[in-house]
């Protein structure tokens, strides 16, 4: 009887080791695959600028291959990677942007709660234009082969980071106050 719950004591530890240690938090690392976009409005018309050329890591703990924890989140997003399609519409944004003394676009993670099986709640600091924010962002997950895929978007506004609306052909194109951040981040081991 002894030797039996001696048995029993060891398998229970073993099971428990092994339990955490596949879920434990492990570090990834954002991959070239990911993608960033802003997008907005102007009087002649809608616009988009896109990055693909963002730096970051996350912690995060898959139990089962279902993602139960976000513990850490930190993207890098060089300013002037965002372009458009027309150099001059570039020139204005990174005016705006400030990119003479603020290089970088930062998003750091402060909290992250689960929504359901595939949906986070993510609170953390926005810095853009050197103004830094704390904004509520749901993003949607998704566990692949290769880590864990993240996507999402957020509203903002000019004001919201203390920029200036850009204007273009003195003043006759002016650019709408609302803006849209989306991105498809991709983390790997």
């Amino acid at each position: 009887m002894k030797t039996k719950k001696i048995k029993l004591f060891a398998f229970i530890v073993a099971f428990l080791g092994i339990t955490s240690f596949v879920s434990a938090q492990k570090s990834y690392t954002l991959n070239a695959k990911s993608a960033f976009s802003v997008s907005g409005t102007s009087t002649l018309h809608d616009w988009e600028m896109k990055s693909g050329s963002g730096t970051g890591t996350a912690g995060f703990t898959i139990t089962n291959s279902k993602l139960t924890d976000i513990g850490s989140l930190s993207v890098t997003l060089l300013a002037e990677s965002i372009k458009s399609d027309k150099k001059s519409m570039d020139k204005v944004a990174y005016k705006t942007l400030k990119t003479d003394k603020n290089k970088n676009i930062t998003y750091t993670l402060k909290s992250a709660e689960k929504v359901n099986e595939n949906t986070w709640e993510l609170t953390g600091t926005y810095t853009i234009a050197g103004v830094s924010k704390i904004l509520k962002t749901t993003v949607k997950t998704t566990i692949t082969k290769e880590g864990v895929n993240l996507q999402g978007s957020n509203k903002i506004t000019f004001t919201d980071f203390g920029m200036k609306s850009p204007t273009a052909l003195l003043g006759t194109i002016k650019t709408g106050q609302d803006l849209t951040l989306k991105f498809n981040l991709n983390f790997n081991l």
